[in-house]
């Protein structure tokens, strides 16, 4: 593959019009939110640091990178899918991202994105649990992403639907919430840039993001289902 072609997978693949079903989840930040943990520009780009040193760096970079390496292999698959699961302490989220791990499968397969039937077939017998980041991993390294790609892509789409989540809620601007997005480049580059080594263990400690998404759970009117 060329690489304007792989540049172009990865816009595809982090453009918010693609129908990964992300727009339903705010990851805590709603209950965050509700805390008085993330108003404003300076409140938000605090969260958006928490969840990506603290959550993404650890869970979510290291589980894509897994299932990028596996791709195709529907037991290695299926073993990091449990190991995500086991470490995401929350139900919301747990809940959360195995919904939208199966809307993306469900795009993919549609698309006729190689592997991605089998997925579906996987998920639908219960061999597999879905969730995002190992769902991600596997369709996009058959989409075209390089492994680099698809991690920068990941870190993207994460900060994307928190900032999304935030314009939504009324939190702050969408200029605002754009120049965040930018500012957390410098973030993402050097953490995108660390190796994940094959045994490495899947895992997180965003205390607050735990917390507000698990009281959001509770909660008698809500936006976001997480």
């Amino acid at each position: 593959m060329s690489a304007a072609a792989g540049l172009l997978a990865a816009v595809w693949q982090a453009d918010t019009a693609f129908p990964s079903g992300a727009f339903a989840f705010s990851n805590g930040l709603e209950g965050a939110v509700a805390l008085g943990s993330a108003d404003g520009r300076e409140g938000f780009a605090a969260l958006v640091e928490m969840h990506l040193k603290h959550r993404w760096r650890s869970a979510d970079r290291v589980a894509l990178v897994h299932a990028f390496h596996a791709a195709g292999d529907l037991d290695r698959l299926a073993a990091i899918d449990s190991a995500v699961e086991a470490a995401t302490l929350v139900e919301a989220l747990r809940t959360g991202s195995r919904r939208q791990g199966a809307a993306l499968v469900a795009a993919h397969a549609r698309i006729g994105t190689t592997g991605a039937s089998d997925l579906q077939v996987a998920l639908r017998a219960g061999r597999m649990l879905g969730h995002i980041a190992v769902v991600q991993g596997a369709l996009w390294r058959e989409a075209g992403l390089s492994e680099e790609a698809a991690v920068a892509v990941s870190a993207y789409t994460a900060v994307q639907g928190l900032a999304t989540a935030s314009v939504r809620l009324g939190r702050i601007g969408i200029v605002e919430a754009q120049a965040v997005v930018a500012e957390s480049f410098a973030t993402i580059t050097p953490l995108a840039a660390l190796a994940v080594a094959d045994d490495e263990p899947i895992g997180s400690f965003a205390t607050l993001l735990d917390v507000a998404a698990a009281r959001h759970g509770t909660a008698e009117v809500r936006l976001f289902s997480n």
